[in-house]
């Protein structure tokens, strides 16, 4: 089986998608813009071959590489780059070489948030109010409705980038002012926790791993005020979650794919409300964390997926694992070398982040595993803790 990675070296956990590929037999072949010599051992020694671009945005480079490699190997049985970023371009290739999966008639609803929501309401789970942001005066009459504060984020976006909390009529005022020239949500705010329901499903779009996060704070939060955060998982999915994200996976027909939904339970009423759906792994270490907190491989079990349709491992959620960021401008009471020796009984891994991910994620990470949730809070509250 021949599978075609995109950009195989970023985040840089996800080389292990490579080496899984090929621990599993196929033919794995990879695209990207760093040079060949760059690229981590364990990843070189996984590809079959590897062709360089200078410019990933380059679509017409990008195809070549494509062409090149169906000439030399066959047909391409797979095409992926478990990136956000690269969604609509892999639809594309996809599209113009007959490769299965997503293709770019089906991205819309999962690119543009407005279209999201749609999808989120046929199928029976509760979105935020929301219009796209179309003149001040509609604003306003939106408003009038919902109420101060209001969040304003890009149709098509990803993460918390280049999105906005309103809280008055001025702020209001100098987002249509400067607001760039792209379609814009504007929602009512939900005061809440931010969870996400995670998973991959077969190739015949059946459920086959399923997790759940709880995030503190919000992503939003994190970017617009430059903090730390933490994410743990959940050893047991609160039903109504579950439920929401399982008609989620369906009605967004995931097959043989990753999938991340961001949910707030409102505070007020106890209600799940969809936020965003993403047909790829969480970010960062989040897969990391997911493999630890369940004693799993998810990238062995992605393989597996793909080249045999077959989920072979079983999921018990054994522990509660957690990602703690933090940014180096932050006072915090502890070093990074008390730190160290302080979570010893319960940190599992830690290292410092890509630059790209700083801003939402942190300078550095930790990463931390417990059967005891109230253990593994007590050990994030260490790292956090400011002076």
């Amino acid at each position: 089986m021949n599978v075609l990675l995109i950009s195989p070296h970023f985040p840089p956990n996800y080389y292990h998608f490579a080496v899984a590929l090929r621990e599993a037999g196929a033919t794995v072949l990879a695209i990207g813009d760093l040079p060949y010599a760059a690229l981590s051992a364990p990843l070189r020694d996984a590809l079959t071959e590897y062709y360089w671009v200078d410019n990933l945005h380059n679509y017409e480079r990008v195809m070549r590489g494509c062409a090149f490699f169906i000439h030399k190997y066959g047909r391409l049985d797979c095409l992926e780059s478990h990136n956000e970023y690269w969604l609509e371009s892999d639809a594309r290739l996809r599209s113009d070489f007959n490769i299965p999966g997503l293709r770019e008639a089906d991205i819309a609803w999962v690119k543009r948030k407005s279209r999201m929501k749609q999808r989120f309401i046929e199928a029976g789970i509760a979105v935020a109010r929301w219009q796209l942001a179309s003149t001040l005066e509609a604003a306003e009459t939106f408003i009038a409705e919902v109420g101060y504060p209001i969040i304003a984020k890009p149709d098509i976006g990803v993460g918390a980038a280049s999105t906005y909390r309103i809280n008055d009529g001025q702020e209001l005022a100098r987002f249509f002012a400067e607001k760039p020239f792209v379609d814009y949500v504007l929602e009512e705010f939900i005061a809440g926790d931010l969870h996400s329901f995670d998973g991959l499903t077969d190739q015949d779009g059946r459920q086959v791993f399923a997790t759940a996060h709880r995030y503190q704070p919000a992503i939003l939060e994190v970017v617009n005020a430059d903090s730390d955060v933490a994410a743990w998982s959940l050893r047991e999915i609160p039903p109504e979650l579950a439920a929401a994200g399982a008609r989620a996976v369906k009605a967004f027909n995931t097959r043989g794919r990753f999938f991340h939904i961001e949910f707030f339970r409102e505070s007020a009423s106890g209600r799940w409300i969809a936020v965003e759906m993403n047909i790829r792994p969480p970010g960062g270490l989040m897969v990391d964390v997911m493999n630890y907190a369940n004693d799993l491989d998810l990238y062995a079990q992605w393989a597996n997926v793909m080249l045999f349709n077959s989920f072979t491992q079983p999921v018990t959620r054994p522990y509660h694992s957690a990602f703690v960021g933090r940014k180096q401008h932050r006072p915090y009471r502890h070093s990074h070398q008390e730190v160290l020796e302080l979570c010893a009984p319960v940190l599992i891994h830690h290292q410092p982040l890509e630059p790209l991910f700083v801003r939402a994620m942190g300078d550095y990470a930790y990463v931390l595993r417990s059967s005891d949730f109230d253990t593994l809070q007590h050990y994030i509250g260490i790292i956090l803790q400011l002076r």
